[in-house]
């Protein structure tokens, strides 16, 4: 049975949602699809089994929180 997943992340602009899914492009490749639209980034996640899905978002979101994390520090320092 194929498990299907979608998990959406909303930026504040076009360019946060570019950076979160250039820095999580490597991380994603092989084991789902994503692409960046408008404020956006979608990622569909495929799998045999329900725990690999789980997994897979596990690790998925896991990388995000560091992106968003990196992007507050990116604008914190652009208000300096």
């Amino acid at each position: 049975m194929e498990v299907k997943a979608t998990i959406t992340f909303c930026y504040h602009d076009q360019k946060q949602a570019k950076v979160a899914y250039e820095s999580l492009l490597p991380d994603n490749i092989g084991f789902l699809e994503s692409y960046h639209d408008q404020n956006s980034v979608v990622c569909t996640l495929r799998g045999n089994s329900l725990k690999t899905i789980l997994s897979t978002a596990d690790d998925l979101i896991f990388s995000e929180m560091l992106v968003e994390k990196v992007l507050k520090l990116q604008n914190k320092h652009m208000d300096v």
